[in-house]
């Protein structure tokens, strides 16, 4: 417990550094302030004095993390701060549900469940850091503290952009959602759909006295089968293509049981 202890103020000093170099040196992040929910907290024309007031406070915390020896008051500060963070965040999910909170970049995406976590995340490094003692890192322990950085990354809407977003266009492409199927997974509904339009239906669909009966697939054709009083209806669809006027239609005698 002790390693894992002083493993949480590198883990939450890195990421309190990036939070600040972004508020105090991203020019596009403070031409956004006027339009994240700070505006909405402390005024349009404070948002920026106020957005680099907050990056001052995560430089300080992340310094006295990072500077030995480790103090009980410096867990009990980040605490102070993650908590801080998850007020500001339950404050503009109420008041300016629509606007984004500018915590670690410039984007336009209002307050998630994902920023709710983060600031969670961040609250109970915060509380476990402030048993922190000198402790010598072990793989293990870099592998840990490697595996949170991932999940506060994770959790940041800010890096969609650098990793979500290319993953989802990569799925696209493996998948192909709108590729043509194959014939084999052509549904039944749209072999359907093809035989309620053709000219071959509509001149057996009275003769028609059940659903559907059996299907089966051969030749490039799906072969669809009612029952026709004493006969069998039997419509051949192609499941390549949707030309009605392809479906034809064989009428076959039910052999009397004897």
């Amino acid at each position: 417990m002790q390693g894992i202890a002083a493993l949480q103020p590198y883990v939450i000093s890195l990421f309190l550094l990036w939070a600040a170099l972004l508020k105090l040196l991203d020019r596009r992040m403070r031409a956004q302030a006027g339009q994240t929910a700070l505006a909405r907290l402390v005024g349009p024309a404070r948002a920026v004095p106020a957005l680099r007031l907050v990056g001052v406070l995560e430089l300080a915390v992340a310094a006295a993390l990072l500077l030995p020896p480790p103090s009980p008051a410096e867990g009990v500060a980040a605490a102070a701060l993650s908590a801080g963070f998850l007020g500001y965040l339950a404050y503009a999910h109420r008041v300016a549900p629509t606007s984004s909170c500018g915590c670690l970049g410039a984007h336009s995406r209002p307050v998630d469940r994902r920023g709710f976590v983060r600031a969670g995340l961040l609250l109970a490094m915060s509380l476990v850091a402030i048993g922190a003692e000198p402790y010598p890192m072990d793989p293990s322990l870099v592998a840990l503290g490697l595996a949170e950085a991932v999940a506060l990354l994770g959790l940041s809407a800010e890096l969609d952009r650098h990793w979500l977003t290319p993953l989802r266009r990569l799925r696209v492409r493996l998948r192909r959602p709108l590729a043509p199927p194959s014939p084999g997974e052509v549904p039944l509904e749209v072999t359907l759909r093809l035989l309620y339009l053709s000219p071959a239906y509509c001149s057996a669909s009275a003769l028609l006295t059940s659903d559907v009966q059996d299907t089966w697939d051969e030749d490039g054709l799906r072969f669809v089968v009612y029952g026709a009083g004493q006969r069998t209806a039997v419509f051949a669809a192609p499941l390549a293509g949707g030309d009605p006027s392809a479906v034809r239609v064989a009428l076959t005698e039910v052999p009397a049981l004897t």
